[in-house]
């Protein structure tokens, strides 16, 4: 009887503490404004707000892989969940669990709040292309540059690419324009090099972008730092036709205005001199 007698005490209890946790999750305040950050496949969840006298647990769930537990207990309003999320094609929901303590959330499923929808593949904004090195010769602009890095790693340690990710999906775009103009025009390739042909008298600046075009959304990426060319050019390239056109009249008065101050100059010492040999001709 005395065993009997436990046991309904050790269920009574059990129950009395699974209304206590019930209760307290009740009454927990939720997550709200739950937003996905993703750049290169680095990917951050944000919520708000800061939670007192509570912590956050944050749950990822996939549509065909299993939950992963991120951030456990904690107390910040954002979560790195970039390893949970190493198949790009999946689409997945995070839920921003509320809890009290870590032996609480045992009795039932605490509140929650739910993101959107999120697939790593079709969503992550594309990151800025590191230009290596350019050159301008004759009436060719070259340009080397390298694909954006993810936080993802071959077995080997080396980072992989977005190259390496979205292999022919991905494409680069490049904008050029002459120096100090604004008509902008556009080149694509599937390659790390652009080859251009260009005008060999200008300079030209430029930038390039990654994109999908088979994305929906996010479809073009990050513009990468802008450079500019420097090629030697002449003074008729520098200042135009028209300052050339300028220096060639002014120079043509200034040899005009030479000839006649030399033929008025002449013509005088001609007029004194004949005016000087007069009186000796009347002797």
């Amino acid at each position: 009887m005395l065993r009997a007698h436990a046991g309904s005490r050790a269920l009574l209890l059990g129950a009395l503490l699974w209304r206590l946790a019930a209760a307290g999750n009740s009454e927990l305040p939720t997550a709200v404004n739950v937003t996905w950050s993703s750049i290169n496949f680095k990917t951050i969840l944000q919520w708000q707000p800061k939670p007192s006298g509570y912590f956050y647990t944050v749950e990822i769930h996939g549509q065909t892989s299993d939950t992963k537990k991120k951030c456990i207990l904690t107390t910040e309003t954002e979560c790195d969940v970039t390893d949970a999320l190493r198949n790009v094609k999946e689409t997945y929901t995070a839920h921003i669990l509320s809890v009290q303590s870590a032996g609480m959330d045992n009795f039932e499923e605490p509140p929650f709040a739910s993101s959107e929808k999120f697939t790593p593949y079709n969503q992550t904004i594309l990151g800025k292309p590191e230009i290596q090195h350019y050159t301008q010769k004759d009436s060719k602009l070259n340009i080397v540059f390298q694909d954006p890095l993810t936080p993802y790693m071959f077995p080997n340690g080396s980072f992989q690419s977005i190259r390496d990710i979205f292999k022919h999906d991905l494409e680069y775009k490049l904008y050029y324009w002459k120096d100090q103009s604004s008509g902008k025009k556009d080149a694509t390739t599937k390659s790390n090099t652009f080859e251009i042909s260009v005008d060999n008298t200008n300079n030209y600046c430029f930038y390039i972008e990654a994109t999908i075009p088979s994305r929906r959304e996010n479809r073009t990426g990050q513009e990468s730092m802008m450079f500019c060319t420097s090629v030697r050019r002449t003074i008729l390239d520098e200042y135009g036709a028209e300052v050339f056109i300028i220096i060639a009249v002014l120079a043509i008065a200034v040899i005009t205005l030479a000839i006649v101050l030399s033929v008025i100059l002449c013509k005088r010492k001609k007029a004194k001199a004949a005016r000087e040999k007069e009186p000796l001709n009347g002797i």
